[in-house]
């Protein structure tokens, strides 16, 4: 959510600001703005609406400074305007502040303030921070933040600068990330880690509770009660190129194309097909744990609860242990029944997502076994873990996931190829058959992303369609809600998924000749069960949209309306089929919002991590 940037240095600091905003425009947002420093002078700019009104506003009266900070925001207390945009600034124009998060006392802290004689001028809970530092202000802009944050309740990233503190940044974290990133006589700081590559590939990842002073040659991280705390530094693998469009037309397309390579990436060096084994040594102290496991409980919210549900599939089926699949958002809404023997597995593509960060603690607190599923070394889920398994997806920039949740897929299947050799599930022979057909997923999605045209035309025809239902069975299931969760986020239509079974139990009352229904039809031991949902479709005139590995035989048969259309997937074992069918539907999502004029990779009311409750 939001996007934070900072620099002290020896460089133009708006130029360099505005370009690791740019790079986090994907996190959604808007409002934009940034404060710069020189000469003694503090200059503040900012502006409603996108990054180019803050550009063009710079570029008719242009702001000049050797450090500062700006911002991206996403509004949450009071309206998107130029008033409440970032940063914020105290009654005396010295102190100004950045903050991604929620101050969940701000009334209160607000009448106090008030009350003190401090003007406030915006509806933001922002302003109150900057208020707040002002009023312990005694001339150590990091004391008076270390007095002032104790009194805050709720969750912050924030950054602030004093006017009067030559090239130095104040940075804390209470919740959403905050990265500093390392390099030669100059510092910066960021929200996320795509904002910086361009200039460093070094990071410290602040910790919940870290107060950290920036300057050009050094940072120093402490906690609010004052102790030097030591940070490592994180070397991040991803190239900056990674992050840019590629020559595609939207970074959603990039990174559905790119799947195949970040399939393969995250396969890489986990297993030996001549032994038959799973190679997840990076686990480290939780793979002892996972032999005494009695069951595993998958967190996640969104399109990683999808991969979650996929991963139940997995983990019955090849290691004969019970899976359950929770909501992040709900599981501390109830007393879970985890403890002692659960391994609790959390999904994150960014490690930052705050409902599932909470869920995984409450589980860690009754004494299960925290294992996390993640794209982002050092990020805050994987340093709470006791072990973790990385995706090697790279940067993932539309906010709409797609290479993300194939990676996580991933990591699923050889988390679970792994656990039923540790339970003598599977044989040696029998774990190597399947790791060779996993090992040809990757060509198999190159041959299925080739129908990208049909798809295209497909979307032409779809104009009209307000109304979506997604059908599947199986391991399928979960990918009809994913594909329809897909075309709600960047289309607006409206869709629904469902298991195919519950059709006759609600949803067929739906159907009509105004209703495309698409159904996963891939070859496998639910294939006549599925035929059997398209019939009953046709029979009501509905029209169907079919994912299939054959164009052929009785499905098509049964589809030979004009409305009707089969996209075809390569066939491959019915376990992996869900790396290839949502493959079509990641697509037909992306052309049916670009014929609706949509904004792709930055929809509306969505953010690409989600960092607030």
């Amino acid at each position: 959510m939001c996007g934070i940037v900072g620099y002290v240095g020896g460089r133009d600091a708006v130029a360099l600001i505005l370009d690791g905003l740019r790079r986090l425009e994907y996190r959604g947002y808007d409002s934009a703005g940034v404060a710069v420093v020189s000469g003694g002078s503090l200059q503040r700019r900012r502006a409603a609406g996108k990054l180019e009104r803050l550009a063009a506003s710079l570029a008719d009266e242009p702001l000049d400074g050797d450090w500062g900070i700006g911002h991206t925001r996403w509004a949450t207390h009071g309206q998107p305007t130029e008033e409440n945009a970032h940063p914020h600034q105290d009654c005396t124009g010295r102190i100004v502040v950045v903050h991604n998060g929620i101050i969940e006392n701000h009334l209160e802290l607000k009448a106090r303030l008030a009350a003190a004689g401090h003007r406030f001028v915006t509806q933001t809970d922002t302003e109150v921070l900057a208020h707040l530092i002002e009023s312990e202000y005694e001339g150590s802009l990091e004391q008076a933040a270390a007095r002032a944050l104790p009194m805050v309740r709720g969750v912050y990233a924030l950054v602030l600068l004093h006017r009067d503190e030559p090239q130095t940044l104040v940075a804390a974290r209470m919740g959403p990330p905050l990265v500093v990133g390392l390099s030669d006589g100059e510092r910066f700081v960021a929200s996320d880690v795509p904002a910086l590559l361009h200039h460093t590939r070094d990071f410290l990842f602040l910790e919940d509770g870290d107060v950290a002073t920036v300057r050009p040659d050094r940072v120093e991280v402490r906690t609010l009660a004052g102790a030097t705390v030591t940070r490592s530094p994180q070397h991040v693998a991803w190239d900056a190129v990674q992050a840019e469009k590629g020559g595609y037309r939207h970074f959603m397309l990039k990174e559905i194309h790119e799947q195949p390579r970040s399939v393969r990436d995250t396969l890489a060096g986990r297993f030996s097909l001549e032994d038959g084994e799973v190679l997840l040594e990076e686990l480290g102290p939780a793979a002892a744990g996972l032999l005494e496991a009695s069951r595993i409980v998958l967190l996640a919210c969104g399109t990683s609860w999808h991969a979650a549900l996929v991963g139940k599939f997995l983990i019955e089926e090849l290691a004969g242990l019970p899976a359950e699949v929770d909501y992040g958002s709900e599981f501390r809404y109830r007393t879970p029944l985890v403890g002692p023997g659960t391994v609790v597995v959390a999904i994150s593509q960014s490690g930052e997502t705050a409902d599932t960060l909470a869920a995984f603690r409450e589980a860690k607190s009754r004494g299960a076994l925290p294992v996390a599923i993640c794209n982002v070394r050092g990020s805050m889920l994987t340093r709470e873990a006791e072990g973790s398994l990385l995706t090697h997806a790279g940067p993932e920039i539309g906010v709409a996931s797609t290479k993300a949740f194939t990676a996580q897929l991933v990591a699923l299947a050889l988390l679970a190829l792994h656990l039923g050799r540790l339970r003598g599930r599977l044989s040696p022979e029998k774990c190597r058959a399947h790791l060779s057909e996993l090992t040809r997923i990757p060509h198999l999605m190159e041959q299925a992303l080739h129908r990208e045209d049909a798809i295209e035309s497909l979307a032409g025809s779809l104009t009209r369609a307000t109304d979506y239902l997604y059908l599947g069975r199986g391991v399928n299931y979960p990918i009809a809600l994913e594909g329809a969760l897909k075309l709600k986020e960047i289309s607006y239509a409206h869709a629904e998924g469902y298991p195919a079974g519950e059709m006759k139990h609600g949803p067929i009352a739906l159907v009509d000749d105004t209703l495309p229904v698409v159904a996963l039809c891939p070859d496998g031991g639910v294939y006549e069960k599925m035929l059997s949902n398209v019939q009953e479709v046709k029979a009501r005139g509905g029209r169907v949209i079919a994912v299939a590995s054959s164009e052929g035989g009785e499905l098509g048969a049964l589809l030979q309306g004009s409305d009707d259309m089969i996209l075809t997937v390569p066939s491959c074992a019915e376990l992996w089929s869900p790396f290839l069918t949502v493959l079509p539907l990641q697509m037909l999502a992306y052309h049916v919002a670009l014929r609706a004029g949509r904004d792709v990779d930055q929809p509306r009311n969505l953010a690409k991590s989600v960092t607030v409750e």
